[in-house]
């Protein structure tokens, strides 16, 4: 299988009344967010479908030529790919298998490669916290060769795309954190809360909000509200909003007078 052949055949899908519909979801005009995205009009369950045809037969080699389509349905087939690919190598026994890890890490740094590609809410959305995201949680041999958590080198990782000057990088950087919020750990989300709390972006608002608000779902509702404490009185409205969503009434009322 090879990015060409996937190309051909996800373009023999297009439909011009889905792409239309894409084009005004997805922000494409001029002053918008995604100015300048280019559909095809493939909803995400049918991109899905040719992820799960091809993804076991297509290099790594390849995935770049799909990353940097024109197409925003071609490039989300290239992240799914590799989000199939990083998935395989998370089973229990391959965790800390040294060849699994190489491999993770090689996909990781694919990825981090071409993070702009994943220029739009939805591709960064479905990507970033199960490559990137269990990458923080997983051994890697990044940077010297050694395996170990390497927690410092994750930081400066997430620190880069934290301050890129591209919004989405940005936003890999904090929603990312579903993942280790999934798994226990508040500290990511925690500390690229506060980094974005400010960010003039209503993309950010958002994703600010929604991932404390599963931080708080998933670890700890206590430390949500000990960060609330802290900043909702400076947060944006929507990150806010967002962040309380599923509190009780009274409490989200309390907290919207602050």
């Amino acid at each position: 299988m090879t990015a060409q052949e996937i190309i051909r055949y996800m373009k023999s899908l297009h439909d011009e009344t889905q792409q239309r519909v894409l084009m005004s979801f997805f922000k494409t005009a001029p002053g918008e967010y995604g100015y300048g995205d280019e559909f095809l009009g493939i909803k995400v369950p049918q991109t899905r479908e040719v992820v799960k045809a091809a993804a076991k037969d297509i290099p790594l080699s390849e995935i770049p030529e799909l990353l940097t389509s024109r197409w925003h349905e071609v490039r989300l087939c290239g992240l799914l790919i590799l989000v199939w690919h990083f998935e395989r190598l998370t089973a229990k026994r391959l965790v800390n298998d040294v060849e699994a890890i190489h491999k993770r890490d090689d996909i990781l740094m694919l990825y981090l490669k071409y993070a702009e590609r994943a220029n739009n809410w939805d591709l960064v959305d479905l990507s970033a916290p199960k490559i990137l995201g269990h990458w923080l949680m997983l051994p890697t041999m990044l940077p010297d060769g050694h395996a170990g958590l390497h927690k410092d080198y994750k930081l400066e990782t997430l620190d880069e795309l934290a301050s890129s000057s591209c919004l989405w990088r940005q936003r890999m950087s904090i929603v990312c954190t579903w993942k280790t919020s999934q798994q226990g750990d508040a500290s990511w989300c925690l500390r690229y809360a506060e980094v974005h709390l400010r960010h003039p972006h209503d993309l950010m608002h958002k994703a600010v909000g929604w991932m404390l608000r599963e931080m708080g779902k998933r670890v700890s509702m206590d430390l949500l509200r000990d960060f609330l404490r802290q900043h909702a009185s400076q947060m944006p409205r929507t990150t806010l909003r967002y962040a309380i969503e599923k509190m009780p009434d009274q409490e989200r009322l309390y907290w919207m007078n602050i």
